[in-house]
């Protein structure tokens, strides 16, 4: 049996728990392996570089334009947003179609 999900969010701990549970490792090899995994990918995505998973996704970095923007505090001012370089998740085929027959799956029935 795999540890519960508190709510509706699967968070980092939980995550941990499940990898654990899944390869039969202990939950500090579970923690090195995904940090191993997030620092890879973080690494790839500062020099620029992609990570394609197959099926499940793609990370990748993309350019967000300079624009003109609204001060949330004060609603009238007017400030200008830099450009910034920001990452981004694609999901893949195999993901997109697990998410989609799992959601008409879950849909209720009309009687």
């Amino acid at each position: 049996m795999y540890p519960a999900i508190q709510g509706n969010t699967m968070n980092k701990n939980d995550l941990i728990e499940t990898f654990a549970a899944r390869i039969g490792v202990s939950k500090t090899e579970a923690d090195r392996i995904l940090n191993t995994f997030v620092d890879i990918v973080t690494e790839t995505l500062k020099k620029g570089d992609e990570v394609n998973i197959a099926g499940f996704g793609h990370f990748v970095v993309t350019n967000r334009s300079a624009r003109a923007g609204v001060n949330p505090r004060n609603p009238t001012e007017k400030i200008q947003v830099a450009a910034t370089r920001v990452p981004k998740f694609r999901a893949g085929k195999n993901l997109k179609e697990a998410v989609r027959s799992a959601a008409a799956h879950n849909a209720p029935h009309n009687q």
